[in-house]
C-alpha cells in the first residue's frame, strides 16, 4: 500500500513519542540522532506533542560550549490508554498512562464453552469499565482501547477473519465493541502486541531484526525486522504456529496436521504429559493453566515426569525455532507469553540445547535465546500502542466547527480501527 504524506508524518510522529517514552527527558537534538529526521522536523513534531499536552517542557541542559538545550518529557498525566489481551483461555485489561506504567488491571477467565463473540465482548467490556473506574480517569482522557485477538485480524475494518480455537470466522468484533465501549478502538493480535511491547521496552530494545516466540494455548511469531514489526501483505505474517513440525502428526485446530503449536501450545504439552504418564497428579485435565503450573513446580522438584515433559516440549520447540534462525538471521529470539513465563530458565536451557543442535552455525553464532523481561502482560503492554498510534494518526483532523482544546486530542475521523502501518 502507498504510503501518503500523512501516513509518513504520523510514522515520525509515532517514533519521536517513542524515543522520548523510552529516555524521558531528552533534548531535540537527541531525538534528531536516533531517529534520523532533521531537527526541523523534530522540533515540529515535539511542538504538536507539546500542544497536544502529551508532552512537557522539563528545563534544560548544558551543551558542550553552545546554547543550553530544552528538555521534554512524556506528560503521563496527559491521556490514558487501555490495552485489551483476548486469549483462548482469559481476558485481561490494563490501563496505562502516556509513560505506559499501568494504572489499574482487570480481567477473567473464559471457561470453556465462553467463546462465542458476544460473551468475549461482555468480559471485555466489564473489565474495561472497570479499570477506568479503578483509575478513575474521565472518559476526555482515554485516548484509545488496543485490542489483541487470537488468529488473522482485518485491522482497517476490525474483524477477526480467522480464529482456529475458537472456530470464529469474519466476527466485526470492533463493531461489537464500539455498541459497549465509548472509546475509539484498534485491533490486531497478539503476535504484532508481543512484538511491539518487546521493541519498545523488552528484549528487542535497540535491535534491527528479532524474532517473539508467543507461547500460550496458541503459539505464533511476532517479527520485527529492520527495526520495525513485520506484518505482510495482509497482516497475517508470523503463523510459524501453523507450520508443520512432524509429518502426518496430531490434528491441528486450523485443520491440517503436524503444525508446531500442536506440540508447543498448552493443549500440547499437556497432551505430552498425558502421553507420558496418563495419570499424573501433574495432569488437570480441562485446566491448561493449572496443569502448566503444576510442570513448573515439578521440575523445580526435579520429579521425573515433569523434566521429562519439559524436555521434550523443549526439543519440539527448538527444532520449530532453529528453523526461524535459519530462516530468519535474527538478533534475539524471544520467549514470550504465560507458558514461557511459567516455566522460565528451565525451558529456556533446554531450548537453546535442542536449537544449537538443529541451527546452522553461522546464524546461531548471532542469535541469543532469552525469556521476555517484561514484567506486565507483553500483550496488553503492545495492544495499549495500537491505540497510541491511532491517536496520534487522529492529530490534524480537527472538525470543521474550529481548532480542537490545547491538550486535547481529536476523535480520528474513523475511530474504530487503527490505519495500515
Amino acid at each position: 500500500m502507498k504510503r501518503t504524506s500523512r501516513d509518513i508524518r504520523t510514522a515520525n510522529r509515532y517514533e519521536v513519542l517513542r524515543q522520548i517514552i523510552a529516555a524521558s527527558p531528552t533534548s531535540r537534538q537527541e531525538l534528531t540522532a536516533v531517529t534520523g529526521l532533521s531537527l526541523a522536523t523534530v522540533a515540529t513534531l515535539v511542538g504538536e506533542l507539546l500542544d497536544l499536552g502529551m508532552l512537557t517542557e522539563v528545563g534544560f541542559e548544558d551543551s558542550a560550549g553552545g546554547r543550553p538545550r530544552g528538555l521534554v518529557a512524556v506528560n503521563a498525566p496527559g491521556g490514558a490508554l487501555i490495552g485489551v489481551d483476548i486469549a483462548e483461555t482469559y481476558v485481561r485489561v490494563e490501563l496505562f498512562d502516556l509513560s505506559l506504567d499501568v494504572l489499574a488491571r482487570a480481567g477473567a477467565d473464559l471457561l470453556p464453552g465462553e467463546n462465542r463473540p458476544e460473551q468475549v465482548v461482555a468480559q471485555v467490556a466489564a473489565a474495561v469499565g472497570s479499570v477506568v473506574a479503578q483509575a478513575a480517569v474521565a472518559d476526555a482522557r482515554v485516548l484509545g482501547v488496543g485490542v489483541s485477538v487470537p488468529g488473522q485480524v482485518d485491522r482497517e475494518r476490525g474483524v477477526c477473519q480467522y480464529a482456529a480455537n475458537w472456530d470464529w470466522h469474519d466476527v466485526p468484533l470492533l463493531d461489537l465493541l464500539a455498541e459497549h465501549v465509548p472509546y475509539p478502538l484498534h485491533l490486531d493480535n497478539p503476535l504484532r502486541a508481543c512484538a511491539v511491547a518487546e521493541l519498545w521496552f523488552g528484549a528487542a530494545r535497540g535491535r534491527g531484526d528479532a524474532v517473539v516466540v508467543n507461547l500460550g494455548t496458541g503459539v505464533g511469531a511476532g517479527l520485527v525486522l529492520g527495526g520495525g514489526v513485520h506484518r505482510g501483505v495482509s497482516n497475517s505474517a508470523g503463523e510459524w504456529g501453523h507450520t508443520t513440525l512432524v509429518l502426518d502428526g496430531r490434528l491441528c485446530h486450523c485443520g491440517d496436521q503436524g503444525c508446531v503449536e500442536t506440540y508447543v501450545g498448552a493443549p500440547g504439552i499437556m497432551l505430552n504429559l498425558r502421553e507420558l504418564s496418563p495419570g499424573s497428579a501433574l495432569l488437570h485435565p480441562g485446566d491448561q493453566t493449572a496443569t502448566i503450573d503444576a510442570l513448573a513446580r515439578g521440575v523445580a522438584a526435579q520429579d521425573p515426569v515433569a523434566l521429562k515433559v519439559v524436555g521434550d516440549t523443549a526439543r519440539y520447540l527448538g527444532a520449530a525455532v532453529s528453523d526461524l534462525v535459519n530462516l530468519l538471521n535474527p538478533e534475539v529470539v524471544v520467549l514470550s507469553s504465560w507458558v514461557a513465563a511459567a516455566l522460565g530458565e528451565p525451558l529456556l536451557r533446554e531450548v537453546r540445547a535442542a536449537v544449537a543442535r538443529h541451527a546452522l552455525r553461522r546464524p546461531l553464532a548471532a542469535t541469543e535465546i532469552v525469556l521476555s523481561p517484561i514484567p506486565t502482560d507483553p500483550v496488553c503492554l503492545g495492544a495499549a500502542t495500537f491505540a497510541l498510534e491511532g491517536a496520534l494518526s487522529a492529530v490534524g483532523q480537527r472538525p470543521a466547527a474550529g481548532p480542537a482544546p490545547r491538550g486535547t486530542v481529536p476523535a480520528p475521523a474513523r475511530s474504530r480501527t487503527a490505519p495500515p502501518a
